[in-house]
């Protein structure tokens, strides 16, 4: 799989924009809020229909214009396609695959895979659950379009319950409505749970061997679900709160609230470890995701690194640089001093200025 070139029109600070890339590795390069990024996250919500920066469709349309365009050209068992993307601020996003719409944004998922690893990512570890389940929640959504069903619709009746726990003080009565949604949070929950379950097993078959020789044979890593609760579990605990849920007017029990953890040689590292064990276990994390995507889909995703081989010292770029082999990848960073020492071949390179960019090769 292979991205050959976007369009964008009015996509944040692109006006218009034509890129073709290579099918190795790709380097934008340029000071700091010219765009870069930009491109990436054009990319990704080409892959996924959602920003990687949790950002709603009218904030990534250019300021002065109601709607934006992504075209993206793919090539795929060597079939050509073209994803266009529609966006606009006051209507829901429109997709088309070769010029047929899509009924649902969500029948894009799986047509091309992405792993996109930016600094934000290095903190994964020492951050708050919420995105330990983010990052879970869109690398499985990108595989499997059956938990991505499963987590939309568990994610509108936690709402739909929400709502009736504050609103019921003004109306005894919706009360009496809550069986009919615990009914159906239990079934779309359970299956969130023992997916997310599966997932981490996957992930850790791939991930000790990566991390073992990431930090030179000293370290083993393991990644730990942590449920909220467990599936047998759920349905007894949900009624037991169903008091404490009416107090604080929210549902206080479920998959929205698991978390994920870490552990090297058997000490949390989301508590115990230090600043570079958290990020060798962050890079391992995504070269894991990597590795695993090969795996599931029997081809190789799309490599996004934004602007993240400045956070990471020499020993941790090379070991990235020389594990990315052969797929596709697209680079951003601020200039090319740290590329000048051939640590790699790279086969295309962009400049880019103030919403404009220019091939140099």
């Amino acid at each position: 799989m292979i991205i050959k070139s976007i369009e964008l029109q009015n996509f944040r600070n692109y006006d218009s924009l034509e890129l073709q890339f290579d099918e190795g590795t790709n380097i934008l390069y340029g000071d700091n809020a010219q765009g870069k990024t930009n491109v990436l996250e054009a990319i990704y919500v080409s892959a996924t229909t959602k920003s990687h920066k949790s950002s709603k469709d009218k904030e990534i349309v250019n300021f002065n214009q109601e709607e934006a365009h992504i075209r993206t050209y793919l090539l795929k068992d060597n079939l050509e396609y073209k994803v266009d993307m529609h966006l606009r601020k006051s209507k829901t996003k429109g997709i088309a695959i070769n010029g047929q719409k899509l009924k649902k944004a969500a029948d894009l998922l799986g047509l091309l895979n992405v792993v996109l690893f930016s600094p934000e990512d290095l903190s994964i570890i020492k951050n708050g659950p919420s995105e330990r389940r983010r990052f879970v929640d869109m690398e499985l959504c990108q595989l499997d379009k059956f938990y991505l069903y499963n987590l939309n619709q568990y994610n509108k009746i936690i709402n739909q319950r929400n709502k009736l726990l504050k609103d019921f003080y003004q109306n005894s009565e919706l009360l009496d409505t809550i069986n009919i949604w615990d009914t159906q949070l239990l079934s779309y929950g359970k299956q969130i749970i023992e997916r997310r379950k599966q997932f981490i097993d996957q992930l850790n078959e791939i991930i000790y061997e990566i991390h073992k020789k990431l930090s030179g044979d000293r370290e083993h890593l393991e990644i730990k679900y942590e449920p909220d609760v467990k599936a047998d579990d759920f349905e007894s605990k949900l009624k037991s709160n169903l008091e404490r849920d009416k107090k604080l007017k929210q549902t206080s029990v479920g998959p929205h609230r698991d978390d994920f953890s870490f552990y090297v040689n058997d000490v949390d590292i989301r508590k115990y470890g230090s600043q570079g064990q958290q990020r060798t276990a962050a890079l391992s994390l995504k070269l894991s995701e990597i590795e695993l995507v090969k795996k599931i889909t029997k081809d190789k995703p799309i490599l996004l690194l934004d602007d993240v081989l400045s956070e990471l010292d020499s020993n941790r770029q090379n070991y990235l640089l020389n594990n990315i082999g052969d797929i596709q990848t697209i680079i951003t960073c601020t200039g090319l001093d740290e590329f000048i020492n051939d640590r790699f071949t790279i086969n295309k390179i962009f400049k880019v200025t103030d919403g404009n960019i220019k091939s140099e090769n």
